[in-house]
């Protein structure tokens, strides 16, 4: 047990962030996070190594939201300034109003786009995520989410170059 505590104090933090991009709201995402560290207790037998610990901690958070989602039919949106509460570091003044301004900008962009690519750059973007491992969690290739990053990188792109 005392293993797990360990695992959980290294990536609780990773969890309830990617956990937090899918649901949008603290109180769910506390919930799901205590869930997932129950199930990895549970199940941390079947854990085989292939993949890191995160990532096998984030599969099974993405499984219990979605039947989450399943059973309460929820409708997700994820309030940007929660998201943005979260995602700063410290820093002067004048570079955190700067960052904030360009983060909601982004964030706002890519509330636009559809589930997979917007899970994907969270996930690259936010959560500091490799390729190979955002191709386990999302249950793809790793060259599927390398060409998705880059879409979506692209069309970020075209569309802040057209606000100017």
């Amino acid at each position: 047990m005392q293993d797990m505590d360990i695992v959980y104090k290294k990536y609780s933090e990773i969890v309830y962030k990617y956990v937090f991009c899918l649901t949008g709201n603290e109180d769910t995402t506390e919930e799901i996070v205590q869930e997932t560290f129950l199930v990895a207790v549970k199940d941390i037998k079947k854990f085989r190594g292939e993949c890191k610990i995160s990532t096998w901690l984030c599969q099974i958070s993405k499984y219990i939201w979605y039947k989450k989602l399943k059973k309460e039919k929820l409708k997700k949106e994820i309030p940007l300034d929660l998201l943005q509460n979260t995602l700063f570091i410290e820093e002067s003044i004048e570079e955190n109003l700067y960052n904030k301004e360009k983060k909601t900008k982004l964030l706002k962009k890519l509330q636009n786009f559809d589930e997979e690519t917007k899970n994907v750059m969270y996930l690259r973007i936010f959560g500091n995520f490799g390729y190979n491992e955002i191709a386990q969690i999302m249950n793809k290739t790793s060259n599927w989410a390398r060409v998705v990053f880059f879409r979506g990188k692209q069309r970020l792109k075209e569309e802040l170059e057209n606000e100017k």
